[in-house]
């Protein structure tokens, strides 16, 4: 049962870090102002976050979809989700209007911290997939079960005499 259950997190946490990267890739500064829009990270940073972010989401998400380094992978979305969910928490708690650039777009946009609590909470569920894949990594249909198998012990040959 858990994997099958870790099948289906795998499946749903790949393909939405695949869909979010996917539609960063066509407008990378769009990507960049998204990451500015936070006013977290120091400025100098905000252009090689905002350029790498959506090739890492692709990145994690193919490694996902098709369990391959599946703890790993795991484990970095796992960090990801931490950081977006402080991200939004710290913009919500400033007083702070932006669309999350979650998906594409971002930046300022007037209202749109209505929509934070919703962004957190799926936030909070695809981490908790997340982490639920870095305890339980072995799941159905991954490619790690056919690139890591265990190695088989010989049979011991047996005396003559």
């Amino acid at each position: 049962m858990m994997r099958w259950l870790g099948l289906a997190a795998r499946l749903v946490t790949g393909g939405v870090w695949i869909v979010a990267g996917a539609l960063k890739l066509p407008d990378p500064y769009a990507s960049v102002a998204a990451v500015r829009a936070y006013d977290l990270l120091p400025e100098a940073v905000v252009p090689t976050v905002g350029h790498s972010l959506p090739v890492v989401e692709v990145v994690i998400g193919t490694a996902l979809v098709l369990g391959v380094l599946t703890r790993g992978a795991a484990l970095i979305s796992s960090v990801l989700f931490v950081a977006f969910i402080i991200g939004i928490s710290s913009v919500w708690a400033r007083g702070i209007s932006i669309e999350c650039g979650c998906f594409g777009g971002g930046g300022a946009q007037p209202g749109a911290s209505s929509s934070y609590p919703w962004e957190i909470a799926r936030d909070v569920g695809l981490l908790l997939l997340s982490l639920l894949l870095v305890r339980w990594p072995r799941t159905r249909l991954a490619l790690d079960g056919l690139l890591f198998r265990p190695l088989t012990a010989a049979p011991e040959p047996t005396p003559r005499g």
